[in-house]
């Protein structure tokens, strides 16, 4: 699809702005706590479009409208949906724990309340998967969107993402990346609302797409489904959603970074509200593509999204959808790529390499590596055209399964047993990818989210078994950097439970 001057025009603007921003925004200090959360003094608007920036990309709107236009169609916004209602979970008992001891990452936690292996088992099993899975993925299906709708060769669309995401990212830390997601997280919701209107329009109207996708739009599949069936709604499926809002590094460091509790929560919300736009702004339009151009589409449902933009935007809009695709991916490389340099600087480095370097020192190392970690991520990314990975959306889940469930049981379990000792939260870090990858070869036809609550469970149970045996004479007291009471204020909570119900809305009116 050629781009008209005009279309170039607004892409060069909105991107010179998008760096301005970035680069204007950056902290001034020359602290570890300046760079990697900048300066703990985000507002809560910031942190809730940075949220939903960091976790829109191209792997949803390449990989959930490809999944949406595939066998799991509207079912496949469950993702999103519950994550929505997982993320104000976490604000109400998550992120309290966390602003109250002060912490710079997800796995400082677990030193303070199991001892610090459990914190380097989980730094660097983060760390790997960054590098090789989330990073990798972004940036091959950010290239392959702009390849397929744009035509720009494969390997200029990955540098040329990488290249604007370094720039900022490497300069200006997690503050110039929360800025900027300003921009390109209202651009990309805005794109795929254009998206959604001009789609509906070429399929004849709202009804006639009710009524020729009425199979596809529903949220509740079968329980044989080989991918989404409902049971895992009640079951596997929060396993990841608990960890991706709660414990993911690059979505909770910029709650760590916010001013006080109140701001952190308000954040979430607001990032838990947006988070409902998604199935209308990404997984229908790819719905829309299988009504248009089915045929086409045939084996290769990751293209749906694609298509749908390079066969129906009119010149004008072509610039911001640009901007919007090109934004996702670049938004949420960059708040990757931050994390996994805050990860392995403070957790690892700091800690077991440096112990006694210098602040200034530490934020150099946070540069370097993430110039380290994108070259990585470039150099892995055109193995994801392998059919074997069956999409960029499922690669991702399937991967973090290895992770997920244990990280999950160590701070769950964490949290409601405080007897239990060191032991247990090791054991689970170092038992999840065992036995989940166990369970990878020998149940490899069993949906991957039955086999992480398998994971989950056989976890737990091994920890309750340590816990039993050898638990804590006393319970270890974590530290206390900010005192402030917990309980969510009164407008705060109405507005989690609103979100909530609107959640539970739209899976009865598409059920």
């Amino acid at each position: 699809m050629a781009l008209h001057w005009i279309d170039v025009l607004i892409l060069i603007l909105f991107y010179a702005a998008v760096l301005s921003l970035g680069l204007s925004k950056r902290r001034r200090g020359n602290t570890s706590e300046d760079y990697f959360l900048a300066g703990r003094n985000l507002p809560w608007w910031i942190i809730g479009i940075s949220i939903v920036a960091a976790n829109i990309s191209t792997e949803q709107f390449v990989g959930m409208a490809g999944q949406g236009a595939g066998r799991s169609g509207l079912a496949v916004s469950a993702w999103q949906l519950t994550g929505s209602i997982g993320i104000v979970l976490v604000a109400f008992f998550f992120l309290p724990r966390f602003l109250k001891a002060g912490i710079y990452t997800m796995p400082e936690y677990l030193e303070y309340r199991y001892n610090p292996l459990a914190r380097s088992l989980m730094s660097i099993a983060t760390v790997v998967i960054y590098a090789t899975v989330t990073i990798t993925a972004v940036l091959y299906s950010g290239g392959l969107t702009l390849h397929t709708v744009f035509g720009i060769p494969l390997h200029y669309a990955v540098r040329g993402i990488g290249l604007i995401a370094a720039v900022y990212t490497v300069w200006g830390g997690l503050a110039a990346v929360a800025w900027a997601d300003l921009l390109q997280g209202g651009a990309l919701l805005l794109g795929g609302v254009i998206t959604l209107v001009v789609g509906l329009h070429a399929a004849g109207g709202i009804p006639s797409f009710l009524e020729h996708n009425a199979d596809r739009l529903h949220m509740i599949l079968p329980a044989g489904h080989p991918e989404l069936p409902w049971t895992v709604l009640i079951g596997g499926m929060w396993i990841p959603i608990f960890y991706y809002c709660g414990l993911n590094q690059f979505i909770v460091q910029r709650t760590l970074a916010a001013r006080d509790l109140r701001q952190g929560q308000l954040g979430i919300l607001f990032a838990a509200a947006l988070w409902i736009v998604i199935p209308f702004a990404i997984v229908m339009p790819g719905i829309i593509a299988v009504q248009l151009y089915g045929d086409k589409l045939a084996g290769a449902s990751d293209q749906a999204y694609p298509m749908l933009i390079r066969n129906l935007m009119p010149t004008g809009f072509r610039g911001l959808i640009f901007a919007a695709l090109a934004g996702a991916v670049i938004s949420t490389l960059s708040s990757m790529l931050n994390s996994a340099s805050t990860l392995f600087t403070i957790d690892l480095y700091a800690r077991h390499i440096r112990p006694k370097a210098t602040q200034a020192h530490l934020v150099r190392v946070g540069r370097a590596m993430t110039i380290l970690f994108l070259v990585i991520g470039m150099m892995l990314a055109p193995a994801l055209a392998d059919p074997r990975f069956k999409g960029v959306f499922s690669f991702i889940q399937e991967f973090q399964g290895y992770i997920s469930p244990g990280i999950l049981a160590a701070f769950v379990f964490g949290f409601l047993f405080r007897r239990a000792p060191a032991a247990a939260g090791v054991s689970s870090l170092v038992l999840s990818p065992v036995i989940y990858g166990s369970l990878q070869l020998g149940w490899g036809h069993v949906a991957y989210l039955h086999r992480m609550l398998i994971t989950f469970l056989m976890v737990c149970l091994v920890m309750g078994l340590i816990t039993i045996i050898r638990p804590l004479q006393k319970p270890r007291i974590l530290p206390v950097k900010q005192d402030f009471d917990t309980r969510p204020s009164p407008p705060v909570l109405a507005l989690g439970i609103a979100v909530i119900f609107m959640v539970i809305a739209f899976f009865i009116v598409f059920r």
